[in-house]
């Protein structure tokens, strides 16, 4: 419930990059590299002065730097000029509260005046004459010099503050990271400080002691301190021995470790693991933080363990902001796509309330499914039914040897009236995106007219066939090849093509897969083939 929104200047993917946030939770989805990971490691890091676990001031590399910018520094440089030094900047704009009004200021790229925080990472004044002697010679110069460099983070009343001096606290969780052991041995402290009492501790360490003991009276053991001490003056003039380490009081803590159903922590399934230390991650920082970072939680994990792990998820971060990134059609759903914040290839970003009410409506009944499909693709094809997709794909698959998906295009079967609501997205997001339709016996108003906001539009193509006479794809296939063929493909023996027509509309699905599955040679509608050409 504390941040509004962010906005990031050249830090990795991100070069000038702007996001809003729900107050409460935020889905966000994207592709593969649109910089989803990046936003959350950009968040944590203002609000605790850390990547990677370590101060940033320790982690300053050229890589932290858009790559664009790093070039551009580099080719000015050598070309005899003196470019100024690239800077990261994070801003982190916060709700009105007034524990934040320390915080107000105008000093934000926006010069507006409200509540918030900046970190920037740029050039130490201090190293100027170094840096002067560093860049006499540009022709070796490779990258950025980021050892001159420093982050500092600012309020937006243009004072240097800490972590501290924001009262907003952060937990970044992404399981992939998360050491097996960890979250089992911290599991195990809470339990051994909150639920034992003196007496049972005291006797879970005799008995790790007595444990110790016996150890010591294993033949084995005393055959290898046997060996040990015959080598008397080979190492030590002392007696030699192995054994356990008993001097510590508190070393039976240390040495105990999780079992599930009998098996070391470590040797459980990896959804099983990710499921535990999403929880226990959570019940270990819930308290101290208000913005929860979460880091695709699906990560191994079955429909029914995710729908476990989302409950208890809305269990603990009640009342806290929460800010998810997933590829998962399932947590989309289960967590409401009225939460949802689509995120485009070329780092735009929108939420359902960027879309008209009726559209909204519509895509909140959707499964979801179909919107991720569009989002997470290289390119759509929006087709009218399963037959006609199946068509689109064979087509695709003679043309180029292989199914369109992949080449990461993704063939969509919509309905008639669904495919304004999907343009709608792409226009938004500028997804490229294909729609292979009928004319229905009217070119210019089934489809012309239909289509009159997105015709024209650069990233979005609608492919159809001007002859009327031809309302839909069947009598169009027919069109392209002779009865022969198409006798041959369908196992039929019709007399003519208007009787093969009839066919393939009685049989649609059957039809197209029998074309799919054909090796007879086969000729496809021009427009169906201009979809991907």
């Amino acid at each position: 419930m504390n941040i509004q929104k962010v906005l990031i200047q050249n830090f990795k993917t991100l070069q000038n990059f702007e996001i809003s946030l729900n107050k409460e939770l935020n889905i966000i989805v994207g592709d593969n590299e649109a910089g989803k990971s990046t936003l959350l490691e950009a968040i944590n890091l203002v609000l605790t002065g850390q990547l990677n676990g370590r101060n940033i001031n320790y982690e300053i590399s050229p890589f932290l730097f858009s790559k664009s910018v790093v070039d551009e520094y580099l080719t000015k440089l050598k070309t005899g000029s003196n470019p100024a030094l690239p800077t990261i900047l994070i801003e982190i704009y916060l709700h009105n509260k007034p524990e934040f009004v320390k915080l107000k200021g105008s000093n934000n790229s926006k010069n507006e005046d409200t509540y918030g925080v900046s970190l920037k990472i740029e050039f130490n004044e201090d190293y100027k004459d170094e840096y002067s002697k560093y860049i006499s010679d540009p022709t070796n110069i490779t990258t950025l010099p980021t050892e001159y460099y420093g982050a500092k983070l600012y309020d937006f009343a243009n004072k240097l503050i800490t972590p501290r001096s924001v009262e907003l606290y952060s937990t970044l969780i992404d399981t992939t990271t998360i050491k097996l052991q960890n979250g089992a041995d911290y599991y195990l402290q809470k339990i051994i400080e909150e639920s034992l009492d003196i007496k049972e501790r005291t006797g879970l360490s005799l008995a790790f002691r007595n444990l110790k003991e016996s150890f010591k009276e294993q033949d084995s053991l005393k055959a290898i301190n046997s060996k040990l001490k015959s080598n008397k003056g080979e190492i030590t003039n002392k007696d030699l021995s192995v054994s356990i380490d008993i001097s510590q009081k508190s070393s039976w803590e240390n040495n105990l470790t999780s079992y599930i159903d009998d098996i070391p922590f470590q040797f459980s399934g990896k959804g099983e693991q990710n499921f535990i230390k999403m929880l226990l991650a959570l019940d270990k920082n819930i308290t101290k933080s208000d913005v929860i970072l979460i880091e695709e939680p699906e990560n191994h994990l079955s429909f029914s363990t995710m729908n476990a792990l989302i409950k208890k998820m809305a269990e603990k971060c009640k009342d806290k902001q929460i800010i998810i990134t997933t590829h998962s059609t399932f947590v989309l759903n289960k967590l409401g796509l009225d939460n949802l914040i689509l995120w485009g290839e070329d780092k735009k970003t929108m939420s359902l309330k960027d879309l008209k009410p009726d559209t909204q409506d519509y895509f909140k009944k959707l499964a979801g499914y179909d919107t991720l499909r569009l989002v997470l693709s290289k390119k759509s094809i929006l087709v009218e039914g399963p037959s006609d997709e199946l068509i689109v794909q064979k087509a695709y698959y003679i043309s180029k040897g292989k199914l369109p998906i992949e080449d990461g295009i993704d063939t969509i079967s919509v309905k008639g009236l669904s495919f304004k609501r999907f343009l709608e997205i792409a226009k938004l997001l500028k997804k490229e995106v294909c729609v292979v339709t009928d004319n229905d016996g009217d070119y210019k108003k089934k489809v012309e007219n239909k289509y009159i906001d997105y015709i024209g539009v650069a990233n979005i193509k609608i492919y159809y066939d001007k002859d009327d006479t031809l309302k839909t794809l069947e009598p169009q296939l027919v069109a392209c090849n002779d009865l022969a063929t198409l006798n041959k493909i369908f196992k039929t023996s019709l007399p003519d093509k208007q009787a093969i027509v009839d066919f393939m509309i009685d049989n649609k699905t059957e039809c197209a897969l029998s074309i799919f599955n054909t090796t007879e040679t086969f000729e496809f509608p021009s427009y169906v083939k201009q979809s991907f050409q």
